[in-house]
């Protein structure tokens, strides 16, 4: 009777199993966020749509080296597709190239063009222009550099939510390697080891044996259920060290443009302060990191734009993409249940977890049958039969978590938000970076060519005071004057007392030199204003001017004379 009971039980599944799972705590809300989530992620992945301007990038014209037409499907295995994406990257190579001509063909011009006479009394009018053209220039580049801010923060927020997805994706995927070999292996070890020894202690008992012929076939069920499971790691593609690998690049590529912008920052600014000075040192310098920083601004343009180009490529049609991809270890309804997941599609696994569910269920009901009915009888079967359902509850908490986490709605998740990374910020940051390098690198090309005229104007204004009269009486660059013997000898009879010490120490000038001396060396500026202190408010003697009016004071010292000014000068100005 007792082995009939048993036989029952093992020859259909009991009932109450799916009772049982469904009577789970928070398993109908959970059934209804599912449900929900079901819903809401089947939404998204139908609105999701590629923005307008993947689908304009991705309509770019492709040519290999030979300048062939390639097809813009995203391809990067193949050598044709991987030169097409090195031909948008050589755009920069050409921009530097019209740069440099340009540049060349304005030094040609400005060197062979003959330079008139009227052409060179316009000279202030004419730095005065390249002054300000310079700081217009200076002004778009400020604003692109501000445009290549954005866009650099941009495409970095698009790679880190690319990277964080991949990674997420990679921690369950990696769960669920782990949870299905360990269910596996403990499937085809422990409990078979168990069973192996139960098959010695029940020897004598043909109806404890047929129950444990019973579990044996449970448990070979869970083994292919579960071995039927894709095998993840037969991928070549290791996503965690992808993530990695993209976040240092990632680094690396954000600080090299924000050394790129600070750079353009500093250029402008020097060169308003270099043009405003008019300092040639500083023009020399500032046209070096012009140079400097136009090429690799041209070089910008072009990794950005090849760059660009081929992101859009694939977020055109990211799905059949990666169904290639996967297809030497995903089928391909696997592979559209969790790209799609839409319910629509049914969960290729269900039938899977549903065997191995029950088979589970099943064993743990036969394992309780036996502990009932052959412990008294033969007691040193207990141990056994204990590891056996501790085996069986780990099991089946295992495979609740497979189950949970081979729900597509995870997976799904990181995809979408990887897809939303890279193809809406990713993408759009590349497009602003590339406006910067494109503004950056003209107005730098400009600003060059102004630069240097500047420069020029500077180096000739320089030129035309080298060339002023030292005995002009107007000379309006008094530092330039260097004063020969004959004038350092003339010394002035009367000063402040402050400057030129006391009255006593002021001695007169030869009646020789103050007799040969002509009469407009007194109105010299760098007398009156920039020359020596004892050569300041020297009276307009001998000039047949009236002299300026002074304080009794100011008299008192100054037309205090000595018997040989007297001789020289007369008594008109004798206190």
């Amino acid at each position: 009777m007792k082995a009939e009971v048993i036989q029952q039980n093992m020859s259909a599944p009991p009932r109450h199993t799916w009772t049982f799972l469904n009577t789970l705590p928070g398993r109908e809300s959970l059934a209804r966020r599912g449900s929900w989530c079901t819903f809401g992620m089947t939404t998204a992945r139908l609105d999701y749509v590629a923005p307008w301007w993947t689908y304009w990038l991705h309509h770019f014209p492709h040519f290999d080296f030979s300048f062939k037409a390639v097809d813009s499907t995203f391809r990067p295995e193949q050598e044709n597709y991987q030169q097409s994406v090195l031909v948008l990257a050589c755009v920069g190579v050409l921009g530097l190239s019209l740069s440099v001509l340009l540049l060349s063909l304005f030094l040609l011009c400005f060197c062979c063009c003959p330079r008139d006479v009227d052409q060179e009394s316009k000279r202030p009018q004419r730095t005065r222009c390249a002054t300000w053209s310079a700081v217009a220039a200076a002004l778009v580049i400020c604003s692109a550099v501000g445009v290549g801010f954005y866009g650099n923060s941009e495409t970095n927020d698009g790679v880190y939510q690319l990277t964080y997805s991949i990674s997420n994706a990679d921690r369950t995927l990696g769960s669920i390697n782990n949870l299905s070999a360990g269910s596996l292996g403990t499937a085809e070890t422990g409990v078979k080891q168990h069973l192996e020894r139960l098959d010695e202690i029940f020897a004598a008992r043909p109806d404890f044996l047929r129950a444990l012929t019973f579990m044996e076939l449970m448990v070979n069920n869970v083994i292919r259920e579960l071995s039927a499971l894709p095998d993840l790691s037969k991928s070549n593609v290791d996503l965690g060290a992808a993530a990695d690998q993209a976040s240092f690049v990632e680094y690396y590529r954000w600080l090299t443009y924000l050394l790129l912008l600070i750079l353009d920052l500093l250029i402008c600014l020097a060169a308003c302060l270099g043009t405003a000075r008019q300092s040639r040192w500083l023009l020399v310098t500032i046209m070096a990191f012009v140079a400097l920083s136009l090429i690799l601004s041209w070089t910008s343009l072009g990794a950005s734009l090849a760059t660009a180009v081929g992101t859009s490529d694939f977020c055109v049609s990211p799905d059949k993409f990666i169904v290639n991809q996967t297809k030497d270890f995903l089928s391909a309804d696997v592979a559209h249940y969790y790209l799609f997941c839409s319910s629509n599609l049914p969960n290729p696994f269900q039938q899977s977890l549903t065997t191995c569910q029950r088979s589970l269920t099943t064993m743990q009901i036969q394992v309780q049958g036996l502990l009932q009915f052959s412990v008294p009888v033969f007691p040193t079967a207990e141990r056994d039969l204990l590891g056996i359902q501790r085996l069986l509850n780990t099991s089946e908490f295992n495979l609740h978590q497979l189950t949970a986490l081979l729900d597509c709605r995870g997976l799904h998740k990181d995809y979408l938000d990887a897809l939303m990374g890279v193809c809406y910020d990713g993408v759009e940051g590349l497009l602003y970076l590339a406006l910067f390098s494109l503004l950056a690198a003209c107005s730098l090309s400009a600003m060059l060519c102004l630069i240097f005229r500047a420069w020029t104007l500077t180096a000739g204004r320089d030129k035309e005071y080298d060339d002023i009269d030292e005995e002009d009486p107007f000379n309006p660059e008094p530092r330039r004057l260097s004063y020969n013997g004959r004038r350092s000898n003339v010394h002035s009879f009367c000063s402040y007392a402050s400057s030129g010490g006391s009255q006593a120490s002021i001695h007169p000038p030869p009646l020789v030199a103050a007799s040969v001396l002509p009469a407009p060396e007194y109105m010299n500026q760098s007398m009156l204003f920039g020359g020596r202190p004892q050569y300041e408010n020297v009276p307009l003697i001998g000039r047949g001017s009236p002299p300026p009016s002074y304080s009794p004071g100011m008299r008192s010292t100054y037309l205090t004379l000595t018997e040989a000014q007297i001789r020289h000068f007369g008594t008109d100005f004798q206190v």
